[in-house]
This record gives structure tokens, sequence and C-alpha cells, in this order.
């Protein structure tokens, strides 16, 4: 199964100190899940996604240590721009999802996700991203939302197709560490909020 994980999203920890971070202070429901800002109480559930195989894959190894400078998104809450999903059924933890602003205030951000492996295939991201965005559309004024996935990541590439985003270019990046499958590049996508405006307007 493909990771679900709508961008490799690769950031520097002071991104999450960066004052354009959206700090998302509302707690969003959809009709399956909650999506509330990350505390730190959230951390442990937090780090067992780097734990994952399969939720790795497109990332690096598993279980890489705490001090580790990993190129990639590794949330432990309490960072701005964070929420923790969990289903309303049981309140059972799934992922996170993420939207970070440009630091310069443009009205670009982007977007990224990550769920428990168990909990693909399940139209989650999808469903979870969907409010993350209609959020920040909303509240932030957006004209531009960004995501980058890896070509070979079809998972992720089908969930940014339904949400809307333009594949705009494809690069080959020089990663330290390449991964499989790296070779084929990373996909980069962007979504137009006026556009997605309308056409939810006519829903």
């Amino acid at each position: 199964m493909a990771l679900i994980d709508g961008t490799r999203l690769r950031l520097a920890a002071e991104t999450f100190r960066s004052p354009g971070a959206l700090a998302p202070a509302t707690i969003l429901t959809t009709a399956r899940m909650t999506l509330a800002p990350a505390s730190p109480d959230d951390g442990p559930e937090l780090a067992s996604l780097e734990f994952d195989a399969e939720v790795m894959r497109f990332l690096g190894p598993p279980g890489l240590p705490e001090d580790d400078s990993a190129p990639f998104l590794r949330p432990r809450g309490g960072e701005p721009g964070i929420w923790t999903a969990r289903l309303r059924s049981d309140s059972s933890f799934v992922g996170w999802f993420a939207l970070i602003a440009a630091e310069d205030r443009s009205g670009t951000a982007e977007l990224g996700y990550r769920l428990r492996s168990a909990d693909w295939g399940r139209g989650l991201a999808t469903e979870g991203a969907t409010a993350v965005l209609q959020h920040g559309i909303a509240t932030m004024g957006l004209t531009r939302v960004r995501a980058t996935t890896m070509t070979v990541n079809t998972g992720s590439r089908r969930v940014l197709d339904k949400l809307g985003f333009v594949h705009v270019e494809t690069r080959h990046l020089d990663w330290p560490a390449p991964l499989p499958g790296s070779e084929k590049g990373d996909m980069f996508y962007e979504l137009d909020t006026r556009r997605y405006r309308e056409i939810h307007s006519q829903q």
C-alpha cells in the first residue's frame, strides 16, 4: 500500500517557530475525525509514526533517534501549524495534519499529513486535509497552497489529485541518503485557492 503522507515537508525545526507559521487554535471536526492543535501530551503517539516501517518508506529509516537531524517534519506537540487527528468514534490516534504558512506572509502555505498505516485506504487523509485547507483558506487569506511527494508515492499523489492540487514540476534533488525510487524525482504540487473556492461554491 502506498504511503499516505501528503508531503515530505523538508523543513528545518525552526520553521515551527516561524512568525509566519499558522497556529491552529481551532479544533476542527470532520465526519469521522476530530483535529485538535497538537500538544506535548500527543508526543508519544506522534513519534510512534516514525517506528512504522510503512509510514517511513518514503521518508527514511524507521526509529530515528530524537537527536537526529532528519530532513522531514517530526512534530512532538505544541508546534504551530500541526493538528493531531483522532477518530470521533473512540478517540483513537490516526495521525497528524499540518498547514505551514510562508514566513513572508505572502498568502502561501504548505500542506502535510502523516497517518498510521493501519488507517490507510479509508479516505481519512483526504477528509482531514480538506478540513485543514478549508480552515486555512477561510482564516488566513491564502492564495496558494503547496505540497510535495515522491513520484513513486502513488498514494499521496492520488490524495493531492482528489484535493484539487495541480502538478507543476518534478525535480531531481540531491539527497544525502537517497531512498528507493528517489531517482524518479519529487513531484511539486500547487492549489489555487480562488479556483478551489469557485469549485466548492458550486457543490
